[in-house]
């Protein structure tokens, strides 16, 4: 489902084989993450190399290192702002988050700020929501661990999708 959507939305562009490439990472992490409330560190750095040097040669043979610049500083972004919240006391934000926050902004970067833009706050739109019904419902307290890897994995297709 992810691929077709990238496929319909962009077209055949020459960045669409590149992203398509991280689709099954990101469903297997989103499924690991789903049942074990971990991002391990391996996957996370795979789904890096595969999208991380397509993407710089693609920019850099295409005449636009813009868009690595702007990939490199979504991604530096993101990272620190997790970061940041991760060592809050209480925040329960594990660093894996911290580091696919920072890989998956990459990618965005490199298509533009809106899309940085959205794939960085859909999934908060996307787990907000879930963790009010699970309180609500009594299958979570305010301390349950729920993972967020992938909300921030579909908010980065959503970001991708409108960008």
């Amino acid at each position: 489902m992810a691929a077709a959507m990238l496929a319909v939305a962009l077209g055949a562009v020459p960045v669409l084989p590149v992203l398509l490439s991280a689709v099954p990472l990101g469903v297997l992490l989103a499924a690991v993450d789903l049942r074990c409330l971990r991002l391990p560190d391996p996957l996370v750095g795979a789904l890096a190399g595969v999208v991380g040097p397509p993407l710089i040669l693609l920019a850099v043979g295409g005449g636009e290192p813009g868009r690595v610049a702007r990939g490199a500083v979504a991604a530096g972004l993101a990272g620190a702002t997790y970061l940041i919240v991760a060592m809050l006391p209480g925040q329960g934000l594990g660093f894996g988050d911290v580091k696919l926050a920072a890989v998956l902004a990459f990618p965005l970067g490199y298509l533009g700020w809106p899309a940085v833009a959205a794939g960085l706050v859909a999934p908060h739109l996307l787990n907000g929501p879930v963790a009010v019904f699970l309180l609500v419902t009594g299958r979570a307290r305010r301390g349950t661990a729920l993972p967020l890897g992938p909300a921030l994995l579909a908010g980065a297709l959503l970001g991708a999708v409108v960008a």
